[in-house]
């Protein structure tokens, strides 16, 4: 796929104060400028913020002209009282901790969890709905055999359009890569500039089903967000090794006339079977910048050069 505008979705997390906490303000101020910019493909989860991802999300599309609008969320964590919980989530999230996630991917799980994410964001369908990570579950296996044929009902009655998995965890994406009902899967950190996980086997599998492929965290939470490569890898600070790969990989894009988060962007949307390409903003001006990095495709010669010195495998036309 060549990386457009069609393509690109705004996902969610850092709105529903992933690490730290964004103003409402602000908040609608980033969903404002992406609509501006033509994007109309929008990810979130209730595990982000406990549902405050959602509900700022529905709070600024009521009443946008919603024809051309996709959203995708996720279930598998109800979040229920946490009466006496801790002062802020447990989790990466800025906000009190006056839910807790309970996971539950049960046929009566699963449809709870996405009526009440509709509720959040004042909906009466979404476009595409994920198990979120299974593997995390008490009984993985068992997640992930009761929550896709749940997704399936929800398909068949035309609440969703779509149906699969979100995770980082190859095994996990694989095994529902594999599975007869699966449309999609987003790809969390693991078909990167820098993590080529997926490559092996995941995104072969992928074509060969006709699944499609959400390319998300391209960035691995902000390593390859910058011109020179710096702060963390998969939510934690980068290794010192992790550091010195990533700037060779700016070196070699400066070299080719870009930057690391354009080519970043980019190499997420070579696979094939890649469809759709999400990216976190936590600033209307980083919004605008992904936009601008979307249309401003590298040059071949740089998949190749890095290709050359091992840095990356070979791109599949």
């Amino acid at each position: 796929m060549t990386l457009s505008l069609a393509s690109l979705t705004l996902g969610t997390a850092t709105l529903g104060n992933l690490f730290e906490a964004v103003g409402e303000g602000q908040a609608q101020a980033v969903l404002e400028a992406a609509w501006n910019c033509g994007i109309r493909s929008f990810d979130t989860a209730p595990h982000y913020g406990l549902g405050l991802s959602e509900t700022r999300l529905g709070r600024f599309l009521r009443g946008m002209p919603m024809q051309d609008v996709k959203v995708s969320t996720k279930v598998g964590r109800l979040l229920r009282p946490n009466p006496g919980g801790p002062k802020r989530d447990p989790e990466l999230f800025d906000v009190p901790g006056t839910l807790t996630r309970v996971w539950d991917f049960s046929d009566s799980g699963v449809r709870a969890s996405l009526g009440e994410s509709l509720d959040r964001m004042g909906l009466d369908r979404v476009h595409t709905l994920y198990l979120h990570d299974p593997e995390k579950a008490p009984n993985p296996d068992e997640a992930r055999n009761t929550g896709l044929p749940a997704l399936a009902v929800l398909r068949d009655e035309r609440l969703v359009s779509r149906i699969g998995v979100g995770s980082m965890d190859e095994q996990a994406l694989f095994a529902a890569a594999e599975h007869a009902g699966t449309d999609e899967l987003m790809v969390a950190g693991r078909h990167t500039l820098i993590d080529h996980t997926a490559a092996a086997r995941l995104l072969p599998a992928c074509r060969a089903s006709g699944v499609t492929v959400a390319a998300t965290a391209v960035y691995n939470s902000g390593l390859l967000a910058t011109v020179r490569p710096s702060g963390r890898f998969d939510y934690a600070q980068a290794s010192p090794e992790m550091l010195a790969r990533a700037d060779r990989l700016a070196d070699i894009c400066i070299a080719h006339g870009t930057d690391l988060p354009t080519a970043a962007l980019h190499y997420a949307a070579l696979d094939p079977a890649v469809t759709s390409v999400v990216f976190g903003a936590r600033t209307p001006a980083q919004v605008r910048e992904n936009v601008e990095r979307a249309t401003a495709t590298p040059e071949p010669a740089l998949w190749e050069a890095l290709q050359a010195e091992g840095l990356v495998p070979a791109v599949v036309a």
